[in-house]
This record gives structure tokens, sequence and C-alpha cells, in this order.
């Protein structure tokens, strides 16, 4: 498969235990950032494997369980808004994607990371730019993270309804912005970031 290229040239090296890590939750104005590292087996047998970005919602829930069934081991991250605004945002996805790993079950012996900046980190690994939509790994580990992610903003949804989490995830649209602008920040939202700040008392 396709998808599997980069794990396969890997495992040729001789490395076994291939974690892709990714984040979700970078770009939204509220909540965690979410990073996830998952560890396929070698003989995978799930299909449809993309960035959990272009997948509806119910094709990402079954991948969500057929991952969870299938993965060798899955580590999840999270990074609370607060210490986003205290460390930024890179530094912050970086420690969510570090906290995923060492929440593996099995140690990795190779990371397949999505984005081009690498973690501080003692093990051997690969920085790919879009890689959620080229290696099967790291687009397992977008959608873990999606999955779980979007149950939290849903959550907060409930907890702060003005603000209509569940449909804009905190993301920067129309309507997240205008209910800022109506209502105020809320206690989840980034107050560092852009179109944020400007709304905080």
């Amino acid at each position: 498969m396709r998808l599997f290229h980069f794990e396969k040239s890997i495992r040729q090296k001789g490395f076994e235990l291939i974690a892709g890590v990714d984040e979700v939750g970078r770009g939204s104005l509220a909540g965690p950032v979410v990073a996830s590292a998952v560890i396929l087996p070698q003989k995978c047998n799930i299909s449809g494997l993309n960035d959990s970005k272009k997948l509806r919602p119910k094709r990402r829930e079954r991948l969500f369980s057929q991952i969870q069934k299938e993965a060798i081991s899955i580590g999840i991250g999270l990074v609370m808004h607060r210490v986003i605004d205290e460390i930024n945002i890179l530094e912050a996805t970086k420690r969510a994607m570090v906290e995923a790993i060492f929440r593996l079950k099995k140690n990795p012996d190779y990371l397949l990371i999505d984005g081009k900046t690498p973690l501080d980190i003692s093990i051997q690994q690969k920085t790919i730019v879009k890689g959620d939509s080229i290696s099967a790994s790291i687009a397992s580990a977008s959608i873990v993270a999606k999955v779980i992610r979007d149950k939290i903003m849903n959550n907060y949804d409930r907890i702060f309804p003005l603000y209509k989490f569940s449909s804009h995830k905190g993301y920067a649209t129309k309507n997240h912005i205008d209910a800022i602008k109506n209502f105020g920040v809320c206690g989840i939202h980034r107050r560092s970031f852009k179109r944020v700040k400007e709304y905080v008392i």
C-alpha cells in the first residue's frame, strides 16, 4: 500500500516498532492541543487511512475503532490552553508529542513525525511535511488525536454553550469570532492568540 512506503523502507533498515506522531488543535483559538503516537503492526489491514481533516466524522470514528483494535500501542499527549499561553503553541505541540510517545506501552525505536520540526528526544526520527496524507502511521495518529480532541471540545460545548464549540472545535470561524466579540473570552480560550487577546478584559 502507498501509505506504508515510509514504514516499509524503515523496517528494511532493521527498525521494528515505528511510531507515527501527529497533533490536532494547533491553530485553534481555544482548548488543548492533543497529540497521538501510534505503532501499527507490520501486517496492518486498515484501509482508507488519510489526514483526519479530509475524513468525514463517521468515517473517522470507524477508523478510530479499527486503529484501537489493530495498533500495537497508542499514546496520547495533551497540553491545556493555559500552558499554551505560557510556553507558546510550538513548544506546547512538541511537549504534547513527547508526552504521547512516552505514554506508549511499547518503546518505539523509530519515529515518523508530521511536519518539519524534530523532537528533542533520543529516538531516531524522520519529519515528514504533510505526513498525515502519505504515511499510514502518521495518518493513524492524526485520526486518533482528532477524534479525542473533538470529544473534548464537544464536552466544552456543554460547559460554554454560547460559543458552540461542538460546531467549530475552537477554530477561527466567523461564528466563533462573532461569539468572542459578543460575549468576550471564556475559560478555555488561548489568551495569547491573535483574535482572542484583543478581547481579554
